[in-house]
């Protein structure tokens, strides 16, 4: 059993789209592509570097692929060779071909394919970008961990990474750090207990009483 890794660059309020550049994604007229590239710091290429020098499988939405497809079999940047020798799983209902090298197409059930690749021997498998495909996983409860980078900004729109329809479930942090631009890289263990409760002591007041019944109505 393999676990599965979303790796993501998020803003503050949960945006995930385009974060690399203008003409990443701009679908729903999204504006602000490239909104991470002046806050990179060596810190932060270290953790990258460090993420990318073990062993990975990457898993990818038909949009993400198609991104990266046209990028890193050109590219000598040094992300360049582990992510063109990585094996891409893709899930999409449209592609029939995939041009870039040791890719496969997931066919048919998405959820149940990714299930399956889970339960092979074999590394972690690692979704990056794929902001559609990670609400499918969200859904089904697939998703082992989060290595989520979140950036000191705020955009108002754009796809998050939590959106309507998430599953609610509790987060266990297991590691953070802090970089010199104000990104906080921290990691999160999936199917952690909720722990709800109330601050309100004692018996409620008339007033609250009363505040809650015009709030049943």
């Amino acid at each position: 059993m393999r676990k599965l890794i979303v790796n993501t660059f998020v803003t503050l309020d949960g945006v995930m789209q385009a974060p690399g550049g203008p003409e990443e994604d701009p679908s729903g007229g999204f504006e602000h592509g490239g909104w991470s590239f002046g806050y990179w710091d060596e810190q932060m290429q270290e953790v990258m570097g460090a993420s990318m020098a073990r062993p990975f499988d990457l898993v990818l939405g038909r949009k993400t692929y198609e991104i990266f497809a046209a990028h890193w079999p050109y590219s000598d940047e040094p992300a360049a060779e582990p992510l063109n020798n990585a094996a891409k799983h893709v899930a999409s209902t449209t592609l029939s071909e995939l041009s870039w090298e040791n890719s496969k197409l997931i066919g048919g059930d998405v959820p149940a394919g990714i299930g399956a690749l889970k339960a092979q021997d074999g590394p972690e498998l690692q979704v990056h970008g794929s902001a559609n495909l990670i609400q499918t996983l969200l859904a089904h409860g697939l998703i082992d961990e989060f290595r989520v980078w979140i950036f000191p900004l705020v955009l108002g729109g754009g796809k998050r990474l939590f959106d309507a329809g998430t599953v609610p479930e509790g987060l266990e942090l297991t590691s953070s750090e802090t970089s010199s631009s104000g990104v906080i890289i921290a990691t999160y263990r999936s199917g952690a207990e909720i722990k709800s409760g109330s601050f309100a002591a004692g018996q409620p007041s008339e007033a609250e009483l009363a505040r809650r019944a015009a709030q049943e109505g």
